[in-house]
């Protein structure tokens, strides 16, 4: 264990040392870790796990939320499934200032309880959300729009690692000075000058945590956990179409601080009224010193150029790009690319938007490939994925707003189609909106196009003069419009070596030759950084020091001995 703050260990500390312990050692070391398995399977979680996460989500359909936290007594409701299932959850309703003079009367006893106690109750209600991992899946699928196996994968497995990511960098930077020291120093003659030195971590304030409706759980859990073990509580205000997964979070976690013996209202849920404009309120409100988000551009700017009196920890939109230079295992670039354009529909904030293409075309295993092909073997790919709805549908999920909708109608405008999209009838749930992705030829000179984010199954296959050509696109789209993900193929070292220098340049992490089971738009917890803080698509990374260090301040108190 690091060194840290004397202080008595906590019971909930105690119990899960061995788990923080694994943690610490993970972000150190890299490598791969979980402390949570991503297969639903009844061997894994026991034979009726699945259908009692299922009956519990079940549960919560058409009715009031049992959430008993500070409010206005009025309730509000404004989820609609992608997945066309009729959810009408209602959720206590309350105004910014009740919800921030609850948070500000609970944050002494937390700060005071010390880094420990913080943190083992942190993992503690990390494994309550674990034991009910099945019922926050069927809430971020039915929400988001994501299949079943991505949202308890997602939604929930890595997540939860996300989450102890957050807990474990958030102790170590607790802990990285001693709680007190000695201090003495040689007086000439006389007595030494002796004083002794006690250092708190005192929290900033109230954290605000703005959720996303596409990835409801991933997306929020590492600022939720960072800010509350650093001594925050936190107000968590979720998109409004999809408040069931952090309100079945929040549920758990006021459950653990009350049977740890703290006040619940460290955790608080925010649901807003349609127009309410509760999100914007909160962040501009002077007791609220945190804000996470995850979200639109426009959105993030606003929030780094207004909420002055916080810190502001953004995650925004990009133009994920891959350069294709050359391979040599054309089929296995094909379907690598294929999958990652058509998981959850493309509508991750990691998925490959801009495709930069020689328009000479590419040697590959096959031999030369014309611009062309190279596009056609894409689209093959994507297509072969999606050919069978009863498959497809379990990679693409479901389209989760009509901005996604409106812009596969614009695309249609620009361009030249090498795959269109189509419409397809979900064979489980025939409210469904499924659409498969596109992809577009676009010229390099069509930067007016390929320089917007078009969020959504749309990609682009975009003819440049040469690789060189296509590095030079990268650097000037990534460093002026940022993106989180950026790919190359090629089966030359300089090449390779050309693209790392430019992916440095840029800030945007790069991943070379991907052909087999890991894709660009996946990241490991404890080991891959989501988003670098070192281009437009984000200010901070997921997860390191720099991102929960400056939610705490050391505080010192100096006595003469």
């Amino acid at each position: 264990m690091m060194a840290g703050m004397t202080e008595t260990p906590h019971p909930l500390y105690d119990r899960h040392a061995d788990t923080l312990n694994r943690a610490l050692t993970a972000i150190t070391e890299r490598g791969y870790w979980s402390a949570y398995p991503e297969s639903p399977s009844p061997r894994v979680y026991g034979e009726t796990a699945a259908a009692d996460g299922k009956a519990a989500f079940e549960a919560y359909l058409n009715g009031d939320f049992p959430l008993d936290q500070p409010g206005d007594g009025e309730t509000v409701g404004t989820e609609t499934s992608p997945f066309g299932l009729e959810l009408n959850v209602r959720y206590p309703h309350a105004a910014a200032d009740q919800l921030v003079g609850a948070a500000t009367v609970a944050l002494p006893a937390w700060r005071d309880a010390g880094p420990q106690a913080r943190v083992g109750v942190c993992l503690e209600i990390l494994d309550r959300l674990h034991k009910h991992i099945f019922e926050l899946a069927n809430a971020v699928q039915f929400t988001s729009g994501q299949a079943f196996v991505m949202a308890f994968q997602a939604g929930g497995a890595h997540a939860l690692d996300r989450a102890l990511e957050a807990v474990a960098y958030a102790y170590a930077e607790m802990t990285r000075h001693p709680g007190t020291a000695g201090w003495e120093k040689a007086a000439g003659k006389g007595d030494p000058l002796r004083m002794t030195k006690t250092f708190h971590v005192v929290p900033r304030g109230v954290a605000l945590v703005i959720g996303c409706n596409t990835f409801p759980t991933w997306n929020s859990y590492p600022g939720l956990f960072a800010s509350l073990a650093t001594g925050n509580p936190v107000i968590v205000k979720p998109h409004p179409r999809a408040v069931l997964p952090l309100a079945v979070t929040v549920k758990y976690a006021r459950e653990v601080l009350a049977e740890a013996g703290f006040d619940p209202n460290l955790v608080l849920l925010a649901p807003e009224a349609p127009g309410e404009k509760l999100a914007s309120t909160l962040a501009l409100h002077p007791a609220v010193k945190i804000v996470d988000f995850t979200g639109s551009t426009e959105y993030g700017d606003w929030l780094e150029e207004n909420a002055r009196q916080a810190t502001v920890y953004t995650e925004k939109a990009g133009l994920n790009t891959v350069v294709i230079d050359s391979t040599d295992d054309f089929a296995g670039m094909c379907r690598n690319l294929g999958f990652t354009l058509t998981l959850y529909s493309g509508q991750m904030c990691t998925t490959s938007q801009n495709l930069l293409i020689p328009r000479n075309g590419i040697e590959t295993d096959q031999g030369h490939m014309s611009f062309d092909e190279v596009a056609a073997g894409i689209a093959g790919a994507v297509g072969k994925l999606t050919a069978d709805p009863a498959r497809g549908v379990e990679l693409t999920g479901a389209i989760v707003n009509d901005g996604v909708l409106e812009r596969l109608g614009e695309v249609t405008k620009v361009g030249e189609p090498v795959l269109e999209s189509r419409t397809v009838e979900h064979p489980s749930f025939h409210g469904a909106v499924v659409r498969t992705p596109t992809i577009v030829k676009l010229a390099a000179e069509d930067t007016a196009t390929y320089s917007r984010e078009w969020f959504g199954p749309i990609s682009f296959a975009i003819a440049t003069d040469s690789t060189e050509h296509s590095l030079e696109i990268l650097r000037s789209t990534v460093g002026e419009k940022g993106a989180l993900t950026a790919a190359v193929y090629s089966t030359a070292e300089t090449v390779l070596d050309a693209a790392e220098a430019a992916a440095i340049d840029a800030g945007v992490h790069l991943s070379c030759n991907l052909t087999g089971g890991v894709f660009v738009n996946q990241s490991a917890a404890f080991s891959d950084f989501h988003g670098s803080g070192a281009n437009p698509a984000a200010n901070a990374a997921l997860t390191d020091g720099a991102y929960v260090a400056n939610r705490f301040r050391i505080v010192q108190s100096r006595r003469h001995v």
